[in-house]
């Protein structure tokens, strides 16, 4: 189980470093596996590009080797990509996780060319991020598959489609040592059960214990636990995407006082509402005996 880690900014728009030290810290003492840096989640279409290179630095150096780290490097100029794997410094660094390119639609032929281009030119594997909600285009299953196959340094794709008869088809075909991850903390379960290899996480920034707990039972196949401590996240899961993410987890970070309730336009905070009712469900789950 991964963290897709958020970027905490301070009141003037800055990168509030001191924070994401904190957030790194949590995360870690909640039982997360590894920790994801500059994904979607980390709000990095809005990051520059030092920004970037010192977020994912910051991350480095406050984790110091006690967790594998994957950063996101992703676009929808290939060219641009392979440049910015030549420039970033990845020591450290386990693996790059790179998002289907966004809003110019390529086809599935455009999709394998273009990840066997980054995974050429990537000195880490690569693990690739299908998310058609937000891209535009969905990576079907037999592409997927011919690039596990055929291109060597691809290590796995974290899935995001919604789709469990395109995730069933990817655990059924894959070959040897290609990881298929959940993009979705709801669709988790479903994805292990289906033979998956785990979840990058949104919903952990702020529950890494629970969400630690569920992943590891379901692993296990304790399947009935899993779902158990699955029921106990769900409300507040629901309550971290209703008005989008990340602005539901930066309320609920907030509200434990780790970090700002800060984003960079166009996000915006959640309503006052919403806030309330995060704040309510993480002192509920946080409460003894939870």
């Amino acid at each position: 189980m991964g963290v897709a880690l958020v970027t905490p900014f301070q009141d003037n728009g800055d990168v509030d470093f001191d924070a994401l030290d904190l957030l790194v810290d949590y995360v870690t003492a909640g039982g997360v596996d590894y920790l994801v840096a500059l994904g979607t989640t980390a709000e990095t279409p809005t990051l520059f590009p030092d920004e970037r290179k010192a977020v994912l630095d910051r991350i480095r150096r406050r984790n110091a080797g006690r967790l594998p780290l994957v950063a996101g490097l992703g676009g929808n100029n290939t060219a641009a990509v392979v440049r910015a794997l030549g420039e970033f410094d990845l020591e450290g660094v386990s693996a790059v996780l790179s998002v289907t390119p966004y809003y110019n639609k390529p086809s599935q032929a455009g999709l394998y060319a273009h990840y066997r281009a980054i995974a050429e030119a990537s000195p880490v594997p690569v693990l690739m991020y299908n998310v058609p909600g937000r891209t535009g285009v969905n990576m079907q299953a037999e592409t997927t598959l011919r690039l596990a196959r055929e291109v060597e340094n691809i290590l796995g794709i974290k899935e995001a489609c919604g789709d469990m008869k395109q995730i069933a088809a990817l655990t059924a075909g894959r070959s040897e040592g290609f990881h298929v991850l959940s993009g979705d903390d709801n669709h988790a379960l479903g994805l292990i059960a289906l033979g998956g290899d785990g979840l990058i996480s949104v919903a952990a920034n702020v529950c890494p214990k629970q969400v630690s707990e569920m992943i590891a039972a379901a692993m296990a196949h304790e399947a009935d636990y899993a779902e158990q401590v699955w029921q106990r996240i769900a409300p507040l899961g629901e309550a971290l995407f209703a008005e989008g993410n990340p602005a539901g987890v930066k309320a609920a970070l907030a509200s434990l006082g780790i970090l700002r309730n800060r984003l960079r336009l166009p996000l915006v905070g959640v309503s006052e509402g919403l806030y309330a009712r995060i704040s309510q469900l993480m002192r509920e789950l946080n409460a003894p005996g939870k």
